[in-house]
């Protein structure tokens, strides 16, 4: 690998081949949702399919803290990796049997197996390198690779089989690729040393981190079964919109009083308060960009499918492939943003500017698509260059954004809170995800062209507040 530990290849491939069987599920989610039960799908309304799109995603993003626990505390790195893998696996087999409970069960799998492999992948490709080893970023660079190529291939196999061949087939297909990266990852556990072997709690501590765990879980059950008795006794109404919804304000809550709570809190130097106030600016700003973002995966998807001429030279292609688009400029683009800041030295973009710039360029990209659907009609098909426009744009606005996130709350966090903050960051991830399907569900009851305007000034509005306002903001962020 170019230099690099054995044990990048391994984890490269297995990233790959996570992401491969993520996306390619993903791509096809909403289109399988809202497909006529005569042709495999489950005829729901777009506001339903797009409200389980966006709990779906919240609960991937929200899973990721647990998940690192139970790594430090329970399992370890590896075998967490190895766990999650075959959890999603079985996430993906199970969506494969064509009914209702399969396939919330699927789901459900899904998101707890991501949540123990993603964060301690990533995790575990840091142990590869010791403190200090210059090559570090560069493998960074080369895994994140993997997972980007991934996400491009996984919604070209599994769309192209979703779409036109049959849904559960598809959705067998991702849990195959899962499988395959996990027989590599097994193979190459002589490539990864002693990484991620080592269980950082001691015997006591992974005791009573079992019945913490044990304990949570049983708590979660017991309010989903409540819940679920007060539904089917008719006291309360529960549909799954409403439960978006309830979501939305309960992570909106927690968020904002938390941090309340730390900034109130004596304790607290004035120099860590100012800090958290800068990690609540890029959870902010997070929250509104993912809010955007991820209708790749709802109302942007509902548009390529409905009212996107999907032909190019006479030869059609499947609605879903347009979810390669991202990762296709994101490979392009990644290496020439990282020269772009290296090029600029003193004059780079501070951290509110490049923010700010996220989220004008997700508000150009709006911009750009709801002048696009003025045109559209289920009549007048638009050219597929409007969609590609827009993934453009966003995606230079994620590489504005996602990085500069990544990096500087672990930086700024004090160094107790570290984990917490993470878990803010992944929260407003979470809040940006369920705000998209609750938006995307507007698609058939609102003029697209206004439900694309609306990201686009609401974004714009921020994005320029966080400009305009950058000497205060970039005070947040600078050491005193």
């Amino acid at each position: 690998m170019f230099g690099h530990p054995k044990g990048l290849r391994t984890l490269f491939f297995t990233e790959l081949w996570e992401r491969l069987s993520f996306y390619g599920m993903r791509s096809i989610l909403v289109l399988f949702l809202i497909a006529e039960m005569e042709t495999g799908g489950f005829g729901m309304t777009y506001k339903t399919a797009s409200s389980i799109y966006g709990l779906y995603g919240a609960m991937v993003y929200l899973l990721g803290l647990p998940g690192g626990w139970v790594a430090d505390r329970i399992l370890g790195l590896r075998k967490s990796v190895f766990l999650g893998g075959i959890i999603i696996a079985c996430g993906h087999f199970s969506m494969a049997v064509p009914t209702q409970p399969t396939f919330y069960l699927g789901l459900g799998l899904i998101v707890i197996g991501t949540g123990l492999l993603k964060p301690n992948v990533s995790a575990l490709v840091g142990e590869m390198y010791p403190e200090g080893d210059k090559r570090r970023d560069t493998g960074f660079s080369i895994y994140y690779m993997g997972i980007n190529l991934g996400a491009l291939i996984g919604p070209i196999i599994c769309g192209f089989l979703g779409q036109e061949v049959n849904w559960h087939l598809a959705f067998s297909v991702a849990g195959i690729g899962m499988i395959i990266g996990l027989i590599q990852y097994r193979m190459g556990y002589g490539n990864l040393g002693a990484a991620g072997e080592t269980i950082k709690a001691d015997a006591a501590e992974r005791s009573r981190a079992i019945r913490q765990l044990l304990f949570s879980v049983g708590g979660v059950a017991l309010i989903a079964a409540v819940f679920g008795c007060l539904h089917l006794t008719g006291v309360i109404r529960l549909t799954i919109p409403g439960i978006a919804q309830g979501l939305v304000i309960f992570i909106a809550v927690v968020v904002i009083f938390y941090f309340l709570f730390l900034l109130g809190a004596e304790r607290r130097s004035g120099e860590e308060k100012r800090r958290i106030g800068g990690i609540f600016i890029l959870v902010l700003a997070s929250a509104m960009f993912w809010a955007g973002f991820e209708q790749a995966g709802t109302s942007m998807t509902f548009f390529a499918e409905r009212l996107t001429n999907l032909s190019v030279m006479g030869l059609e292609f499947p609605s879903s492939w347009f979810q390669s688009v991202n990762p296709f400029f994101i490979i392009i683009l990644a290496p020439v943003f990282a020269w772009l800041w290296v090029w600029l030295k003193h004059r780079e973009p501070s951290i509110p500017v490049k923010l700010g710039l996220a989220l004008l360029l997700l508000a150009a990209a709006f911009l750009v698509l709801g002048w696009g659907a003025t045109y559209a009609s289920d009549a007048t098909k638009v050219s597929s260059a409007w969609l590609i426009i827009t993934y453009f744009l966003l995606t230079c606005g994620e590489l504005c954004l996602s990085p500069v996130g990544l990096s500087n709350v672990t930086r700024l966090a004090p160094k107790a809170l570290v984990g917490q903050m993470m878990g803010m960051w992944f929260a407003g991830g979470a809040l940006g995800n369920l705000i998209a399907g609750l938006s995307g569900g507007l698609f058939e009851s609102l003029p697209l062209h206004q439900l694309f305007w609306s990201v686009a000034l609401a974004g714009g509005i921020f994005g320029v507040l966080l400009v305009a306002f950058k000497g205060p903001i970039k005070r947040l962020y600078s050491a005193k």
